[in-house]
């Protein structure tokens, strides 16, 4: 896949204000590119689902008590998935895979990385570094198991590795920074007809005021929102990236043809009460708020553009957020009707829920309340007001509900796309 990119003339400068109020701010970790984490990370990653369990055993070791002399070290994650294995060698599904570790590897939340082979993967760990343009170094390790003894001894080696980096990520403080530098990537999961009147369009009003203080906003789901592409192309900034939303939707079309999934299911109303797929996407698109799509990308590609962005992915949460993740989101906002347990790793998520009813039912796992809306008790702006300081309190460091659970560990799902060999 080719980087599909349409940088345009920003509706507002990037100031990092709000018309009318005081500039909005965050206490984020600034990275030497200039980009801010909300989180510092070390992360465990994997180019095979063979080094899966040496690298949830490197973060396992990592208990709250080794850590608490590193204050400003959140955590060790590891960043586990299925393929690497028993997959093309070449071609889109090795690159899109490759793309996705290391732009999670780069991603602002995480500080340090070790990446884990067998070392017999189809994905290569030393193709996989050069391609990516990956360079071992201080706060970048490799470990290949039938290099260094096996199981034990890489498990020893991860080990030794965040150990060593360690000082250097506690190094990192919170500092004051403009709220320009959130970039939120834009979720949904198990939405309810409630949605449309509630946690959506509140997430579309805290995206337009992020937006207006110069921030970024990830939207996604192109299988969801592809019965509404008239709607979707409406909001394009420009000729071209209209065209190019309309190149990624008739893929989807092309690619969902013949077969069982929601695109192809245009009426029927489910258990959710949603009444289509049309209505489901209409519903989808009140989370990107009034303002025009700036840029348009491919899954995983890194987003530079500021303001609301495209970035082309499944309406899969897990494997849309992994995507999101990997263009350099470092928050995720997600809205949910009938209640969501989802949560990515290394990024904080923030979930929505449309109702009262499941916020009570699912209190532990949601983070905001939008029933106040369908009840009158308050507005949908003031509601959306309400989430933006809730975002720039978790980038300040807040856990969210899916942070104090320790969801995250199997979340991290990079796209399938492509038959396994």
């Amino acid at each position: 896949m080719s980087q599909l990119t349409t940088p345009s003339p920003q509706v507002q400068p990037p100031t990092g204000e709000v018309p009318g109020t005081e500039p909005l701010t965050f206490q984020g970790f600034v990275r030497a590119d200039g980009r801010v984490g909300t989180r510092n990370h070390i992360g465990i990653f994997v180019v095979g689902n063979c080094g899966a369990t040496t690298a949830r055993m490197v973060g396992d070791h990592f208990t709250a008590k080794r850590l608490a002399p590193f204050a400003n070290v959140d955590g060790v994650v590891p960043f586990v998935h299925e393929l690497g294995c028993g997959m093309e060698m070449t071609g889109e599904p090795m690159n899109l895979l490759r793309r996705t570790i290391a732009g999670t590897v780069r991603n602002p939340n995480i500080v340090g990385a070790v990446v884990i082979a067998l070392g017999c993967e189809r994905n290569n760990i030393r193709g996989f570094f050069e391609q990516e343009q990956l360079a071992v170094g201080p706060m970048l390790h490799m470990v290949v198991m039938q290099e260094i003894g096996g199981t034990a001894n890489a498990i020893a080696a991860g080990i030794a590795a965040v150990e060593g980096m360690l000082p250097a990520a506690n190094t990192c403080q919170r500092e004051t920074v403009s709220a320009r530098h959130l970039v939120v990537g834009l979720q949904s999961a198990a939405i309810d007809q409630h949605a449309a009147h509630s946690a959506n369009p509140v997430l579309g009003a805290a995206v337009d005021l992020l937006v207006q203080a110069g921030g970024t906003a990830i939207l996604s789901e192109t299988s969801d929102l592809a019965t509404a592409e008239a709607q979707v192309a409406s909001r394009a900034a420009s000729a071209e990236v209209g065209e190019r939303l309309g190149q990624r939707i008739t893929w989807w079309k092309g690619y969902t043809q013949g077969r069982d999934t929601q695109l192809t299911r245009r009426a029927g109303s489910d258990a959710s009460g949603v009444a289509s797929a049309a209505d489901k996407a209409a519903s989808g698109l009140l989370r990107a708020g009034t303002t025009p799509i700036q840029a348009v990308y491919e899954y995983a590609h890194p987003v530079t553009a500021q303001g609301l962005v495209f970035m082309d992915a499944p309406a899969y949460v897990a494997v849309s957020a992994t995507g999101q993740v990997a263009s350099g989101a470092n928050l995720l906002a997600l809205t949910t009707g009938t209640g969501s347990t989802f949560g990515a790793a290394g990024v904080p998520t923030v979930k929505l829920v449309s109702n009262s009813q499941a916020f009570a039912r699912m209190e532990d796992d949601l983070d905001i309340d939008c029933g106040p809306v369908l009840d009158g008790r308050t507005s949908v702006q003031d509601m959306g007001r309400h989430v933006l300081q809730r975002w720039l309190a978790h980038a300040s460091g807040e856990p969210t509900k899916s942070e104090e659970l320790g969801v995250g560990d199997n979340e991290y799902v990079p796209w399938p796309i492509g038959v396994l060999a």
